[in-house]
């Protein structure tokens, strides 16, 4: 399985030129100590205008600006505190929850006309997830979490965009539930907040991050259910799971490792252009499909994978999606079809900004106007 994916990664590695330095920054390795000095900040930003510019044309100067300003925020409701309460108070600054408003926007247009579309709950949002934002062109911020009075925090900031994903996997009662690359927890916490979860696996491989999502989960979940039977957290390695609970899960989110742009572009900690982290940056789409492999193996036929990543790279998003699907029908003759998600960027443009030319999924992209994301989600279904 490992070498077929290499090889092809490498391929398309070599197609759209990732990660390759220009010819004025190329130095001999024996002389290293003229090798120029450049923090990873900058060489994140070298590589997106040179990769990004030609992804996105004239788009790509919008996006950048967006990039390197101030990211905007959301407030995730959390419903194991008084929620009413907590809404009301975010009310009262103003915001508004965007899942409600889109949804009850988009009953409003059907009542109001004679179309046959579908409405909201046949596309199987997962239910239950309060989150407020502030409107397009708003820069407000929310003060900061604090705990209730049922000893648990009000709500969790977090990328709006990153909600996305969660509401796209359409969580029913009493699934049976992976979160394959849980760390930091965000979205993990959400998995919890739809009260869908018959049992919810969260696993990251990184020690480190696994901590931080305890800690998530020990801010913002009744004790009970953090020691009862409803959440497990592991640290195993997620290229293995379908090896390890194959056929076993309703729906699995595969929220992957990725360059994380927006990070990379503000902070020299953990910065994956680091360049003592080239080989793994370059290698990167080839973990993704491994991961992706894996929680679709470890889907039951019928069940449904969300695979998402926060760049904008269309290697580590769609190529690695078509990747994962040739790779499970070459190897294990298991069918997956990609679900259609245009709704999503129907029923939530008045809160993001949509790129419109992705081959499979949606992308979030930064604007000025809206500057969450960038999110990459993608829906797949195993038939077989």
């Amino acid at each position: 399985m490992a070498a077929l994916t290499l090889r092809s990664v490498r391929e398309l590695l070599k197609r759209v030129g990732f990660a390759t330095a220009p010819r004025r920054h190329r130095h001999k390795k024996k002389w290293a100590a003229t090798e120029p000095k450049f923090p990873a900040v900058r060489l994140a930003l070298q590589n997106f205008d040179m990769t990004y510019s030609v992804q996105f044309g004239n788009l790509w100067p919008s996006i950048r600006v967006s990039l390197l300003s101030e990211q905007k925020y959301g407030a995730l409701v959390n419903n194991f505190a008084a929620w009413d309460h907590v809404s009301a108070k975010l009310e009262q600054l103003n915001a508004k929850d965007f899942v409600k408003e889109a949804i009850s926007h988009w009953e409003l247009q059907s009542e109001g006309s004679q179309s046959t579309a579908p409405s909201p709950p046949s596309w199987a949002c997962s239910p239950n997830l309060r989150c407020f934002t502030f409107a397009k062109g708003d820069v407000s911020r929310f003060p900061p979490a604090r705990p209730g009075n049922l000893g648990v925090m009000d709500y969790y900031l977090m990328d709006a965009a990153s909600l996305l994903p969660v509401l796209a996997l359409g969580l029913q009662p009493r699934d049976i539930v992976l979160d394959l690359c849980a760390a930091p927890g965000g979205k993990t916490l959400a998995l919890l907040q739809t009260g869908c979860c018959r049992s919810l696996a969260a696993n990251d491989l990184s020690t480190s991050r696994i901590a931080r999502l305890q800690k998530i989960l020990h801010s913002y979940v009744p004790q009970e259910i953090r020691d009862g039977n409803q959440v497990r957290v592991t640290s195993w390695d997620g290229r293995k799971w379908g090896e390890l609970e194959g056929d076993t899960f309703d729906r699995v989110l595969v929220d992957v490792p990725c360059t994380t742009d927006r990070h990379s572009l503000h902070e020299e900690e953990n910065n994956i252009f680091k360049r003592s982290r080239k080989k793994e940056r370059q290698m990167l789409p080839l973990l993704q499909v491994q991961l992706l492999a894996a929680g679709l193996l470890a889907t039951k036929p019928g069940g449904h994978v969300v695979y998402s990543t926060c760049s904008l790279s269309h290697l580590q998003n769609e190529y690695v999606v078509q990747g994962a699907i040739e790779l499970l029908a070459n190897q294990y003759s298991i069918q997956v079809q990609v679900e259609d998600l245009s709704h999503f960027r129907r029923l939530f443009t008045d809160t993001f900004c949509f790129f419109s030319s992705c081959q499979v999924g949606e992308l979030v992209i930064p604007n000025l106007m809206a500057n969450f994301g960038p999110m990459y989600f993608c829906k797949m279904r195993r038939l077989t």
